[in-house]
């Protein structure tokens, strides 16, 4: 039997990345423990919640499970994979494609550290290899 990839979701909106924060953090949770996780940060109601939860599931980014008279979501989506996904994207509609262009811009506006710097050496070292 041959497994089909989950499909890929459609782009995630900020409010609803603070949702899958919490569900990639910690899940399954019910639509009371999301809130719990984001509704005093963001000033949001539970209704609020359920709102963004909903507009997950039909965004195939989060699984619901029935567990009694509620409900049980889980992300379907890694967050290494949506963290990879946005990247990708943002530097083809920035950069054209590059990443150099991104690198030099971070580094000319001075949001590079000394240690992220390094981090980076490193990474090109360890990918040279």
């Amino acid at each position: 039997m041959t497994r089909r990839a989950a499909p890929e979701p459609e782009r995630i909106s900020d409010a609803e990345h603070a949702v899958m924060e919490a569900l990639w953090e910690q899940a399954p949770m019910s639509a009371a423990d999301v809130c719990e996780a984001v509704c005093e940060k963001r000033d949001w109601s539970i209704a609020t919640v359920k709102t963004l939860l909903s507009r997950l599931v039909q965004k195939n980014a989060i699984a619901a499970e029935a567990d009694g008279r509620r409900f049980l979501y889980s992300p379907a989506i890694a967050r290494s994979d949506y963290v990879g996904g946005e990247s990708r994207r943002l530097v083809d509609r920035l950069f054209g494609g590059r990443a150099a262009p991104l690198f030099a811009q971070l580094a000319e506006s001075e949001a590079l550290t000394e240690a992220d710097l390094a981090e980076m050496e490193a990474l090109l070292k360890e990918l040279r290899k």
